[in-house]
């Protein structure tokens, strides 16, 4: 809570007049506890999980023309009813696991993180540093963990449960065993807890991920997706891979971006995979223009 009472004592404790969002968070925040604040992410959450894959959702069911040339497997289409019953297999988790764990878990967090309330707000910059960090520290313990789970122990007890969608949608994003979200939750908070930030800054943290968890699976490559923009960024049709290949899959265990899949190698066979359907599309435009195609057999083992 602000150990400001007006805007007044506010300003004079800054030195400085309130900047705009300071003062919509002064007016919002003043009389809410920090416990109340954190609590916030339960309903970001929740609105996330449920409105941001609602396009999505359409899109599968109404088979928008549009849209349908961009769906990363066109083969496989789930009906209303499946979509329904993951998100309901969502929310259930969500209720049981999920809420309670944020309802208790907020004193920890406190301790450990120490997330800040009060004035000033951070500058965008530092925002955005600071999410940049909470990224690249969650990818890559994320990375390993994931790794883990793919052993024969790891998968057969946990992990098999988000592989149920060989073809991901953007509700099968928090699907997943009960162990898995608590495990997996971890790397969300190691961020935080070495870059101490503002609430502010959490809950942006916390929505990001999440959004981007979601896209990730989609099912459809968008060519006009902003995160095709930043560097390293792996993105639906990189984590679908993941999804196709399955329970022996060994590859694409990045949550965010490709780096570690590089450096450990285990991007290989997506890569190998995209090296030959790209021959197999110029060996097709070739036909298709009258030129002359290559009766060469194509070697379809990883290398």
């Amino acid at each position: 809570m602000l150990p400001y009472q007006t805007l007044e004592e506010a300003a004079s404790a800054l030195g400085r007049n309130l900047t705009f969002a300071e003062t919509l968070w002064f007016n919002y925040s003043a009389s809410k506890s920090d416990y109340v604040l954190y609590l916030h992410n339960i309903l970001f959450l929740f609105v996330i999980f449920s409105v941001v894959p609602l396009p999505l959702v359409f899109a599968e069911v109404l088979r928008w023309a549009g849209l349908d040339r961009y769906k990363i497997q066109p083969k496989v289409r789930l009906p209303f009813s499946d979509m329904l019953k993951c998100y309901k297999d969502v929310m259930r988790m969500f209720i049981l696991i999920v809420g309670p764990l944020q309802l208790v878990s907020y004193p920890s967090v406190q301790q450990i993180i120490g997330i800040r309330t009060g004035l000033p707000l951070p500058s965008g910059w530092e925002m955005l540093c600071q999410l940049l960090v909470y990224f690249l520290v969650e990818d890559y313990t994320n990375y390993w963990i994931h790794r883990f789970l793919h052993n024969k122990w790891g998968y057969e007890k946990i992990h098999r449960v988000h592989h149920e969608y060989t073809a991901p949608i953007g509700f099968a994003a928090p699907y997943a065993h009960w162990a898995e979200i608590l495990i997996l939750g971890i790397p969300s908070f190691l961020g935080p807890a070495m870059v101490p930030g503002h609430m502010v800054t959490f809950w942006s943290w916390i929505a990001l991920r999440q959004v981007e968890a979601i896209e990730t699976h989609s099912g459809y490559d968008f060519p006009w997706t902003p995160t095709k923009y930043i560097p390293f960024y792996g993105g639906a049709e990189y984590h679908d891979y993941h999804h196709y290949v399955g329970g022996q899959s060994q590859s694409n265990f990045a949550s965010v971006f490709t780096y570690c899949d590089f450096i450990y190698g285990t991007d290989k066979g997506f890569r190998y995979q995209k090296k030959i359907l790209k021959k197999l599309k110029e060996e097709s435009n070739a036909v298709q223009n009258g030129g002359s195609y290559n009766n060469s057999t194509v070697d379809l083992k990883s290398d």
